[in-house]
């Protein structure tokens, strides 16, 4: 049992051995500075052509067993020294060039595919014998097109132009140019010595006159000092005036300042007075102000006081006179009013005795058919208007029967009626007392 037990163990691990072999043998691992190119087998690329294998760039690939080949491509730089002897410049002067380049197999789809179709197989040293032949060529043509002046004065430009000229070329054999450096560059002719020499002497010469120039500039800078130095003691002394001057200027405007004080002074003690002396006066006119007060302004306001009081008083005996002969007017309309059309006849009835004695006195014996009584007041004058409306009246009522006295009767209870209206009217206004001025009015 433990025999068959040792048969199985060990059958597995030969087992496991044979498929590690078998895996090893068809598993790849792809480092990243490498690339492996899996041969045999068929596929299509984007542009509808087909190639017999497939690349792996970093990470692992399976191999088909007997159907695929597997290669590898190192892709580290390949530094290459370049070496370019009497190859001719721009107007045929031949130069020598010394230069160092680091050329590394693309990893860009299309370059690497044209380095497996050039480079599969070959060595590193293969490789790097191809790509400093073609940049060798590409050194000679540059040199063509530039002056031994621009290779060994203008180095970047010189190798600026190398990498765009080399560039298309290592594309097409599938390599990538990194860097080119160029290290030295002479000629066998002396051409480049004799422009050094030419630079020197360019040099010395420009040495010189900057020397000269720079004498020349001490000197000018030398007058020029000097001529500050006189401009500033110039200046200097002119400064010192015009401090002289300001200090004469100082001075009189301080002695004017002090007259200016001394005179305000005096000015100011003249002001004084006059304001005292106006305080004064001021007091003055306030006292005589007061005196005339007390001797006419006070005399003159009891006189008036009294003048008003008197006039009061007879304005007062006037209101009631007019109000007792409004009342007796008012009686007599009332009475008259309430006698009808007969208180005229009852009226001079009462006066009538009294006014025929008295007349009767005057004429004697002498018969008299109708007496007419008229104010003596309107007889005095014979034109007055009354006696003739009188004597109208008369002739009227005597021809035409028309009595206009009659009729102004029966028009007397009307006007008895309006006179209680009438009689304040009749009555004089109140005298208005005067205004009485202040202690200051004039």
């Amino acid at each position: 049992m433990q025999n068959v037990v040792m048969v199985a163990v060990i059958a597995v691990l030969g087992s496991l051995i044979v498929l590690a072999l078998i895996l090893k043998r068809i598993i790849y691992i792809c480092p990243p500075n490498e690339v492996l190119i899996f041969s045999g087998g068929h596929r299509k690329i984007a542009d509808n052509r087909t190639i017999g294998y497939r690349v792996v760039q970093g990470g692992r690939g399976v191999r088909i067993p007997l159907i695929e080949v597997v290669d590898r491509m190192d892709l580290t730089n390949m530094m290459i020294e370049l070496r370019v002897a009497g190859a001719y410049s721009k107007g045929g002067i031949p130069l020598n060039v010394q230069g160092v380049a680091n050329v590394k197999v693309s990893s860009k789809s299309e370059q690497l595919a044209n380095a497996v179709e050039r480079f599969l197989g070959n060595t590193r040293e293969q490789i790097m014998s191809v790509a400093r032949e073609t940049l060798e060529g590409n050194l000679r043509g540059v040199l063509s097109t530039l002056t031994p002046e621009e290779v060994n004065q203008d180095r970047e430009k010189f190798a600026g132009e190398l990498l765009h000229e080399a560039d298309h070329d290592l594309a097409r054999l599938g390599l990538e140019l990194d860097t080119l450096k160029i290290q030295h560059v002479s000629d066998d002719k002396g051409y480049l010595a004799s422009i050094g020499r030419r630079s020197t002497a360019e040099l010395f010469k420009r040495s010189r006159i900057s020397e000269a120039e720079n004498h020349a500039l001490s000197a000018e800078n030398s007058a020029s000092n000097l001529m500050n130095q006189e401009i500033a003691k110039v200046d200097a002394e002119i400064r010192t005036a015009r401090a002289e001057g300001q200090r004469r200027i100082m001075e009189a405007q301080t002695r004017k300042g002090a007259l200016v004080a001394e005179s305000k002074g005096q000015v100011l003690a003249n002001l004084a007075k006059a304001s005292a002396d106006v305080a004064v006066q001021r007091a003055r006119l306030a006292q005589v102000r007061f005196q005339l007060i007390a001797d006419k302004v006070r005399p003159a306001e009891a006189k008036k006081a009294q003048m008003v009081q008197q006039a009061k008083g007879a304005a007062s005996k006037i209101i009631e006179d007019g109000k007792a002969t409004a009342a007796a007017i008012r009686s007599l309309g009332d009475t008259w009013a309430k006698a009808g059309d007969s208180a005229r006849q009852i009226f001079v009835a009462q006066k009538l005795q009294s006014l025929v004695s008295t007349m009767m006195q005057t004429v004697g014996d002498l018969p008299i058919n109708k007496v007419t009584v008229i104010d003596k007041d309107l007889a005095t004058n014979g034109g007055n208007f009354a006696v003739k409306a009188a004597i109208t009246n008369e002739q009227l009522k005597q021809l035409l029967g028309v009595d206009l006295a009659a009729i102004a009767q029966r028009a007397l209870p009307a006007v008895g009626a309006a006179l209680p209206q009438i009689a304040p009217q009749l009555v004089p206004p109140r005298p208005r007392p005067p205004t009485q001025p202040g202690p200051g009015g004039k």
